[in-house]
């Protein structure tokens, strides 16, 4: 019963756009590159995506389609004119091209070897067996199905977005703190004093230290050419970012979280248009049994020298096809409206999954950076007091930063994953929380 109501919630929407995560337009420059917010960095990366761009001009055309699905309603209409030099032994008809007219030959026609008529005729579908309007139907089910891989082209692209713009947030605050450790630390005396095992132990947290400040320089450099990757720029583009580094929480329970990402998830919808294309296909093809009923109108003026003479004619007709592969496609679409079924239920059971662990990593990050932050504050005033009192000399202030700097790596890096778990479950919920 539940999976009813989803089906007919979807199917209710009609062929608005599906309105999944906050819609980012396109207006965002891309020749600004400086002091890029989160959501100017989503901006600006839309703009340059390929995959995003390709999406809304699939949009433009099943729009289209939709059109011409709705002309099929209307009378097809046709104006035609002929000019015709012939010589005739025997009355003929000319071919279909040039409007079927009859010639009556030169016998009948007392010599004369021209012919002129121009004309107008309609054609309207009376009855069609349901073909018309299924196709109407079919184009708009269409139209659903590309606005919703629409949503899943922008939602991945926007998480992929989020999830540089956090790392190289990460990156950027940790390369300025090793920057300043490093540089208070080499203000120090960091000569060697001691026995041979004492010397040795001082020169190796020194140069862990140093090698700690190397590879967070390196970790800047990844983390900016990633963040060109996302936003689809050069690879030598210059660009800044800011944006408040700071913990995030969310109070939902899983429960909700379930039922919006089912009303939420474009993949879900996506899966319930493809049930409703093949159960359309299924009545389309049933309606090939059906006659169907067009009435036709001309009227034309022609002659043989002037266009004098009139025939007008209104004709009503009936039209039963005989498909010999009426069953077998009959067979052929249960079997991919059962398809479809089994396809949704599978796509259930991996958002529900997607969701879970996204629940899961949200609630263990925003306590473990709650946890890792208390324990850096404290060692940061501890820090402070070390600093102040002036004994600078030895080992024990070397491995004192060594800890120091472990657990500012520590701390950022749960912000960091703090960050990308709430990402991560606005990805799996399918809207912003």
């Amino acid at each position: 019963m539940r999976k009813l109501v989803y089906l007919l919630l979807v199917l209710g929407w009609g062929v608005l756009p599906v309105q999944a995560q906050k819609e980012y337009g396109l207006s965002f420059s891309s020749l600004i590159s400086d002091n890029l917010t989160l959501e100017n960095a989503i901006r600006l990366g839309l703009e340059n995506n390929s995959d995003f761009l390709t999406a809304r001009q699939e949009i433009a055309v099943a729009e289209q389609k939709v059109n011409e699905a709705k002309f099929l309603f209307l009378p097809q209409l046709a104006v035609q004119g002929t000019a015709t030099l012939y010589d005739l032994d025997y009355p003929m008809v000319l071919p279909g091209s040039v409007a079927n007219r009859f010639l009556p030959g030169q016998v009948i026609a007392d010599k004369r070897d021209q012919f002129f008529g121009v004309g107008v005729t309609a054609t309207q579908y009376l009855y069609s067996g349901g073909r018309i309007r299924n196709t109407l139907r079919i184009a708009r089910a269409n139209l659903k199905q590309v606005q919703s891989r629409y949503e899943t082209v922008k939602n991945t692209a926007v998480l992929d977005i989020k999830k540089s713009f956090f790392n190289l947030l990460f990156a950027q605050e940790y390369d300025r703190f090793m920057q300043e450790l490093l540089d208070q630390v080499s203000r120090w005396s960091v000569r060697p004093a001691g026995d041979v095992w004492t010397q040795l132990r001082t020169r190796s947290a020194w140069a862990e230290l140093q090698a700690r400040r190397r590879m967070a320089a390196r970790q800047l450099l990844q983390a900016r050419q990633t963040m060109r990757v996302s936003l689809n720029k050069e690879t030598n583009a210059d660009f800044s970012i800011v944006g408040s580094f700071l913990p995030v929480r969310t109070e939902w329970e899983l429960p909700q979280l379930y039922l919006r990402a089912m009303e939420y998830r474009p993949e879900l919808k996506s899966a319930l248009y493809a049930l409703e294309l093949d159960s359309i296909s299924m009545d389309l093809a049933l309606s090939k049994r059906y006659p169907d009923i067009l009435l036709n109108a001309s009227y034309e003026q022609l002659g043989a020298d002037t266009l004098g003479d009139t025939n007008k004619q209104v004709s009503l007709s009936v039209r039963l096809p005989l498909p010999y592969n009426v069953s077998s496609q009959i067979t052929q679409k249960k079997a991919e409206q059962k398809k479809s079924a089994l396809r949704r239920a599978q796509i259930e059971d991996k958002i529900r999954t997607e969701v879970t662990r996204g629940f899961n990593e949200m609630r263990f990050w925003q306590e473990e950076v709650s946890i890792r932050q208390e324990q850096f504050d404290e060692l940061t005033e501890m820090w402070q007091r070390g600093r102040q009192q002036g004994a600078h000399h030895g080992l024990a202030p070397l491995e004192a930063a060594q800890a120091y700097a472990q657990a500012a790596y520590n701390y950022w890096d749960a912000l960091r994953q703090n960050l990308v778990a709430k990402a991560e479950l606005e990805w799996a919920v399918g809207q912003d929380l």
